[in-house]
This record gives structure tokens, sequence and C-alpha cells, in this order.
């Protein structure tokens, strides 16, 4: 935070201060991708042959990866997980299984929904993050891009030939923007 002398702090009243802001932001997606990893276990528990399999292990590495540099974060700068970890835990493969159940399309239909959630996220979080944690910045920017490529990804296996495509991707969008916004908070 940039102060000038008698201008008072960078930031607007009801404003979080920078370390607040930066720890809801790990918190939160420490949570989203422990959630993106129980999502591709449910798929992969369902899907294990096949291009889709290929490219949901692909993706569920990098994931694990994220998770792993989240996870860490946590614990340097002492971050209160969420307390809804069980619920993700249960959820994200719930969610994961029952989309590839549907079949390779319609969990493909799931990604794709997920990172697009996530991409809006990750760049509201770049927004409100500025320059006051380079770090945190650079993770994300990185991450936003793998989720970007992750979307992609399901778009080119055929995501959107899935039956009720607009109806499916709704009801995964609302369900991780609640996740977000349940975890920012719990």
């Amino acid at each position: 935070m940039t102060e000038t002398p008698g201008a008072g702090p960078a930031y607007l009243p009801g404003d979080r201060p920078a370390d607040a802001r930066a720890a809801r932001i790990i918190r939160v997606d420490q949570a989203g991708e422990f959630g993106a990893v129980r999502i591709y276990a449910g798929q992969r528990a369902v899907l294990r042959r096949g291009k889709a399999a290929k490219a949901i292990e692909q993706m569920a590495a990098q994931e694990a990866v994220h998770l792993e540099t989240f996870d860490r974060l946590i614990v340097e700068r002492r971050v209160r997980p969420t307390a809804l970890r069980p619920l993700w835990h249960v959820g994200g493969y719930a969610m994961g299984a029952a989309t590839a159940l549907l079949g390779e399309k319609a969990a493909m239909a799931c990604t794709a929904a997920v990172e697009e959630v996530i991409d809006e996220h990750y760049a509201g979080q770049l927004a409100a993050l500025g320059e006051s944690d380079p770090e945190l910045s650079g993770i994300i920017e990185e991450y936003r891009a793998d989720e970007a490529a992750h979307r992609q990804t399901a778009l080119d296996h055929g995501a959107r030939d899935t039956l009720a495509y607009p109806v499916l991707t709704a009801a995964v969008k609302s369900a991780s923007r609640l996740a977000i916004w349940l975890s920012e908070r719990f």
C-alpha cells in the first residue's frame, strides 16, 4: 500500500487491508484447487480409458501442483484454511463422478464451466491485488493461464456437444460461484 504524506491511505474505507485480502485469496484459492483435484478424482474414477481420460489425467496433475502451492502458502502465511474442506471433498468428487457418468463430453463440459468461472475469479483477484503482493499475483497469473488451457482442452474434447450443455454448464457455474463465495467467508 502506497501512501502519500498527508493524503491518507491508498485504499478506500471498507476495503480490507492488503494482508487480510491476501489471506482471503489464499484461503479461497486453496479450497478451489482442492475442489478441482476432487472433481478430477471423481471423473478419473469413472472415465478410465480414452482421449478424455488422458486429458483429465494431465489436467489433474497440474491441479495437484496448484494445490501443493496453495497448501504451502497456507502454512507460510499462517492463513486459516476453509472450514468447508470436508464438503468440498465430497462435493467435488460427486460433481466429477456425476458428470463423467453422463459421458466424456459431459465431464469436459463440467471442466469448461468450472474453468470459465475460475478465470473470471482469478481476474478479479489480480485486479484487487494490484501491485500489493507480487508473489501471489505471479502465482495467480500462472495458474490462470493453466486454467484457461484446461478450459480450451475441454472445449477441444467436445464439451459443447454435450446434451443440454447450457443447462449443465449453468448448474456447474452456479455451484462453483457458490463454493467460491462460501470458501472466502468460512
